[in-house]
């Protein structure tokens, strides 16, 4: 049998349009609920961490062991169960879209260069297809990790930040190293901001009425971030 070492180029052009809003959301994430102790009822759909209780749905669970990853919808322990509900959206998301990351139940990823890496972006990019406020990955028991998305109105969403803004967009380009723009054009299209493409860049407006230029170079990177705020000017 082949070892995959990678995941296929569509699911990466995938990962590529989520990263920069779920890297800046999972920092909204992590500040709602700091690390500590945690418990999860799976069957009540709940999650607990440092006095904070959220709803939430599995993903999958991540072997340290053999390394390969369980989609939730494929455990037998879970069949029927609500959840699961976000991880059988995944794959049907995968289904529509031709993405067997999403839909093979088992994941081999001991070829991987990192496979808890690997696992990580597995969670990672399901977040960003389900638009969910987050992810977490804890240790469920000596030889494996889970992982859950919340599904609960409490945690807050991030908002584009023209102060902030020229970091996330840098920051997320530089998380898979590939395409700039598509990491760009899906950071505004997540937020739904307008926004035009030209040869050279890519143009939005934002929330306070600013607006934002993003210039690449000939190699697909960011060459400048320039964010024009839409605050009235001191008399």
């Amino acid at each position: 049998m082949r070892m995959i070492t990678t995941f296929s180029d569509p699911f990466l052009r995938l990962t590529e349009r989520h990263s920069a809003w779920g890297a800046e959301q999972l920092e909204t994430f992590n500040e709602f609920i700091p690390m500590g102790e945690w418990s999860a009822d799976l069957g009540q759909c709940l999650y607990r961490q440092s006095g904070r209780e959220l709803r939430i749905s599995l993903l999958g669970t991540f072997d340290t062991d053999d390394q390969s990853w369980l989609w939730a919808w494929a455990n037998p322990g879970f069949e029927g169960s609500p959840v699961v509900e976000a991880a059988g959206k995944a794959r049907r998301y995968g289904q529509e879209h031709g993405l067997p990351e999403f839909t093979n139940e088992l994941i081999h990823l001991a070829g991987h260069e990192d496979p808890r890496r690997a696992a990580e972006t597995l969670a990672f990019t399901a977040m960003g297809v389900l638009g969910a406020a987050g992810y977490i990955g804890v240790q469920a028991n000596p030889s494996a990790r889970a992982y859950m998305v919340p599904d609960d109105p409490q945690v807050p969403r991030a908002e584009p930040n023209a102060i902030t803004l020229p970091r996330v967009l840098m920051s997320g380009a530089a998380l898979l190293g590939g395409s700039a723009r598509e990491v760009v054009d899906g950071y505004f299209a997540h937020h739904e901001l307008p926004r035009r493409a030209g040869a050279d860049r890519i143009s939005a407006g934002l929330p306070d009425g600013g607006t934002v230029d993003v210039l690449f170079d000939d190699l697909d990177r960011i060459a400048s971030v320039h964010v024009n705020t839409g605050s009235p000017s001191a008399v």
